[in-house]
């Protein structure tokens, strides 16, 4: 199991659920972003998150992968890629011991600086193995968002749009509508949707990041009583890096990069 834990906010299991029973119709087009603000300032010290012989990557690694296992886990998987990758602060002040404080802590600008070798900002074109496109754009200098992660997914039959800062709901617009009603409209996920029997019983209480690891939890025990895997198997996990990998090529090669089988 590994924690892709977004992929359980109750609104997502609900697209899948339209997308499944097909009620998008035919999915034409996804796009996604993972935008936060913690490593916009380059007074922020330097940590494991900045160096690729720790973490072997930046923000690809760190949060662009989650939205591509949105992707995937709502599209299916990815076929090919093309990528651009950016470095905005080469350098950054050293904090002593090492702590990852997450931006939390400015440094003295005469403090000594060493330097980050690995990506702030991602930008990327995929086409999925079932025809549908999309677009994934992370960064962790985006002043003005902390954790801010969106979708907006169309379908031959209708469309549907996540804001995680407003995590509890679900935009969805119906392309059968009459044409003085069609837009999107506000579905308030609770106790009637999926994994309300692991969070409150009573709707509109919403649930926030805390929940969602507690839903986390959940999934992994009810896993192991029930004999079965979890929905983030290591299978899952491998998926998304083999995407991050073609990311990487491609933004080298400047060129579409399919993604290993």
């Amino acid at each position: 199991m590994n924690a892709y834990q977004y992929r359980r906010v109750p609104a997502l299991v609900l697209a899948k659920k339209f997308i499944d029973e097909g009620s998008l119709g035919r999915i034409l087009n996804v796009r996604c972003t993972y935008l936060q603000s913690w490593s916009a300032d380059p007074s922020s010290p330097l940590s494991w998150r900045f160096q690729k012989k720790v973490a072997g990557a930046g923000t690809l690694g760190d949060i662009a992968s989650h939205v591509i296992d949105i992707a995937q886990y709502l599209a299916g998987d990815i076929d090919e890629v093309v990528s651009m990758m950016q470095t905005y602060i080469t350098e950054r002040p050293v904090q002593e011991g090492g702590t990852d404080l997450l931006g939390t802590v400015k440094m003295d600008s005469n403090a000594k600086k060493e330097a980050v070798d690995v990506d702030d900002e991602d930008s990327f074109l995929v086409r999925f193995k079932s025809g549908a496109v999309g677009s994934i754009e992370a960064t962790r200098n985006a002043w003005g968002r902390n954790n801010f992660i969106t979708l907006e997914l169309h379908g031959t039959l209708g469309s549907v749009c996540f804001n995680y800062e407003r995590l509890n709901e679900l935009q969805v617009c119906w392309a059968n509508d009459p044409d003085d009603r069609r837009g999107f409209k506000t579905i308030y996920t609770g106790p009637a949707h999926f994994y309300g029997d692991a969070t409150w019983n009573i709707p509109g209480m919403n649930i926030g990041y805390g929940e969602l690891k507690a839903i986390e939890m959940f999934d992994f025990v009810s896993a192991i009583v029930n004999g079965e895997q979890p929905s983030t198997r290591f299978s899952v996990g491998y998926g998304v890096e083999k995407v991050c990998a073609a990311v990487a090529k491609s933004a080298g090669s400047r060129q579409w990069e399919k993604v290993q089988e």
